[in-house]
C-alpha cells in the first residue's frame, strides 16, 4: 500500500466519505460502516479509542438540521422517523461533496473520559480505513457549545437514529490539517 501526503486531499477525502457514506444509506440501512468510524490516536500514536463514529456536514447545516428537528419532532413512531429520514439520505443527500464541511463531528456522552482527553489534549490522529483507501488525518479538537449550528445538525442527525438523545451530550468539533494528511491506497 502506498503512503503518499499531498498539498490538499481534503476534496478526495470528501470525495471517499460522501461514496461510503451512499452506500451506507442506500445498501446497510444507515448503519456506519469501518470508514465512518476512524481509529482514535493520540499524536504520539498511543490508540485512544479502536472506532469513533465522525459524522460529516454540511458547509450551511441549517437546512438539513431543520428537516431532521422536523422528522423527530413530528412522529411519536422512531420507526416512522428514521423511515423518512433514511430515504432523504437515501437520496441526493451526499451527492455534492463540496456541499460539506471539513470539518469531522463526534457525540460522546457528557462523562465520556475520551471526550475529556481529546478536548484536554486539543489534537489527536485519525486513522480512516476502508477496502483500498485510507487517511490519516492530524485534528485539532474543540468541544462545540450549545447554539453552535454544527452542534446541533450532529445531535438532531443522531436523534433519527436515536431518539433517546439527551441534550447534555458532548459534541465534538475535529478540524484536519490538510497540509499533513496522508492517503494510503
Amino acid at each position: 500500500m502506498g503512503k503518499t501526503k499531498t498539498k490538499d486531499s481534503r476534496q478526495p477525502f470528501l470525495i471517499w466519505q460522501c461514496q461510503i457514506r451512499q452506500i451506507a444509506m442506500r445498501e446497510d440501512d444507515g448503519r456506519p460502516s469501518p470508514g465512518m468510524c476512524p481509529r482514535v490516536l493520540d499524536e504520539s500514536g498511543a490508540e485512544l479509542s479502536p472506532a469513533l463514529t465522525v459524522l460529516l456536514v454540511p458547509k450551511a447545516p441549517e437546512e438539513s438540521t431543520a428537516f431532521f428537528r422536523f422528522q423527530v419532532m413530528k412522529s411519536a413512531d422512531p420507526r416512522e422517523t428514521y423511515e423518512k429520514a433514511l430515504r432523504h439520505l437515501q437520496a441526493d443527500y451526499f451527492q455534492e461533496p463540496k456541499s460539506f464541511s471539513d470539518r469531522l463531528l463526534a457525540i460522546l456522552p457528557a462523562d465520556a473520559p475520551l471526550a475529556d482527553a481529546l478536548v484536554s489534549g486539543k489534537r489527536c490522529v485519525l486513522d480512516f480505513a476502508q477496502r483500498r483507501y485510507a487517511f490519516r488525518l492530524s485534528c485539532k479538537v474543540k468541544a462545540l457549545d450549545v447554539g453552535d449550528a454544527d452542534r446541533e445538525a450532529a445531535i438532531w442527525h443522531n436523534r433519527v437514529f436515536n431518539p433517546a438523545l439527551p441534550d447534555t451530550v458532548q459534541v465534538l468539533a475535529f478540524k484536519p490539517d490538510w497540509k499533513t494528511a496522508e492517503i494510503k491506497n
